[in-house]
């Protein structure tokens, strides 16, 4: 079990494994909740965790490291402050996931912009797993409409 009253983020919370990386980036899945871009893949963690998570920003749309670092700063603060209801509910669950976040705009937001919507793309995670982990009740991916 795992303490989600204590705001800290340990070493075996980020997603560090570079196979995994890019097994995320290659099959994975992903959505899109602005200013975030979440790329997720259910996985085995050698971790006490339910969730491993990367951070990034594209040196494309910030030239300057300083910006680049302060805005991952910021994602894992909101990540370090939120991840409790998260880890809760991937428990319930019983999922482990690997996931990513991106950070899509090529200006620097707020804080409390980007938390509400942070918040939101950590609801939503679960509940894309559950939907993606759920197998057809038709069987087949050919559905046909049949009158009883």
């Amino acid at each position: 079990m795992v303490e989600t009253n204590r705001f800290t983020f340990k070493k075996a919370e980020r997603l560090t494994h570079k196979i995994l990386i890019g097994k995320l980036f290659s099959e994975g899945k992903g959505f899109i909740c602005y200013p975030f871009r979440i790329v997720w893949k259910e996985a085995k963690l050698n971790s006490e965790y339910p969730a491993q998570v990367a951070i990034t920003v594209a040196k494309r749309n910030f030239k300057k490291a300083v910006t680049r670092n302060l805005l991952k700063r910021r994602i894992r603060e909101l990540y370090r402050l939120n991840k409790g209801e998260f880890y809760e509910e991937l428990e319930r669950k019983g999922a482990n996931i690997a996931f990513m976040v991106v950070y899509l705009p090529k200006t620097v937001l707020k804080t409390s912009e980007m938390e509400a919507k942070f918040k939101k793309a950590l609801k939503r995670i679960p509940k894309e797993y559950e939907m993606h982990s759920q197998p057809s009740d038709k069987g087949d991916s050919i559905h046909h409409d049949t009158a009883n």
